[in-house]
């Protein structure tokens, strides 16, 4: 009895042996790349999110030796934490679009030193330890914005701008916008204060604006949130002498209203969250021992486009979250 229990013991720890190791080297086969993003807390983090999600689905049909870990997190100390629950997944290639720069910059120095390849999108770190950045063009962003507005009021006009995050990519966009008013004397800035890139502080600063100031030609918010707010407490208020408001970003809503030509929103500047799709790919490419050879300085900039209704087609997603 015992010679057979034996023998079925010493069947069944080969059957689970011979598992085990088809498992581990399976899991040794696998690409794993990680991906840390913020949670969907306001439109463009949530399209940030969409595009994460359909970047997975389309590389990972392609490959069955890949798999994309994504993780979300609502600030950055949890971040912190589910990059380290990552790495511990043995990740070879890491994506971080950081909630802040520098509580970001240490477990991305960590990521480095055990010798994952490290992409950042959008927003640097406090030091630069990553193999490349994916970014917008936050200047171009900026001037472009500015000169669509000084063109549409022919270089003259009161105007209101409705900053972002106080933050490296609010100041570079505010910077290039106000470098082109320069060159428009007739242009006046009534005010410049933050909305934060948020629906509901942009429907109360606009609110604000519009009890302040009788008079107002036009509004560059610089985010499409923030827009979709200011439109709200425009139409509310029912005045009429705003011209129109030039957002940015490219959520589907406001190319929608280009696209329909809507006299308030006659154009968008788009500022793409597909970004981190870019990024994905990148780090897809590098894991598999093909680094990108696109970048300058390691660095790859997407360029900041004009929405106009003869384009919004193309920028237009309906299924995007954003």
């Amino acid at each position: 009895m015992k010679k057979v229990l034996g023998f079925i013991f010493s069947a069944m720890l080969a059957v689970v042996m011979v598992f085990v190791t088809g498992c581990g080297k399976k899991d040794a086969d696998k690409i794993r790349i990680g991906v840390s993003i913020p949670s969907a807390d306001h439109g463009w983090t949530g399209g940030v999110v969409w595009w994460a999600e359909q970047a997975k689905k389309e590389l990972e049909s392609k490959d069955p030796k890949l798999e994309i870990v994504l993780s979300t997190a609502e600030n950055s100390s949890v971040q912190v934490n589910k990059i380290e629950n990552l790495m511990m997944q043995g990740v070879k290639a890491l994506v971080v679009l950081p909630h802040e720069p520098a509580p970001l910059t240490g477990i991305c120095e960590q990521a480095k030193q055990k010798g994952l390849y490290l992409v950042v999108v959008d927003r640097g770190l406090q030091k630069d330890v990553q193999d490349l950045t994916v970014a917008g063009d936050n200047r171009e962003f900026g001037r472009r914005c500015g000169e669509e507005m000084a063109s549409r009021l022919k270089g003259k006009g009161e105007i209101l701008i409705m900053e972002g995050i106080p933050c490296e990519v609010n100041t570079q966009r505010v910077e290039a916008f106000r470098e082109v008013m320069k060159k428009f004397p007739g242009i006046k800035i009534l005010e410049s204060q933050s909305a934060y890139w948020s629906q509901e502080k942009g429907l109360k600063l606009m609110e604000n604006f519009l009890q302040k100031y009788k008079k107002i030609d036009a509004v560059w918010t610089g985010d499409d949130d923030v827009l979709i707010g200011a439109l709200k407490a425009y139409e509310e208020s029912k005045r009429k002498d705003v011209k129109f408001f030039i957002g940015g970003g490219g959520s589907k809503q406001i190319v929608k209203k280009v696209l329909d030509k809507d006299p308030l929103v006659p154009v968008n500047v788009t500022y793409p969250p597909r970004m981190i799709a870019h990024g994905i790919e990148y780090a897809v490419e590098a894991a598999k021992g093909k680094p990108t050879d696109k970048a300058v300085n390691k660095r790859i900039v997407i360029p900041a486009d004009i929405i106009t209704p003869r384009n919004a087609k193309y920028f237009y997603y309906p299924n995007s979250k954003y």
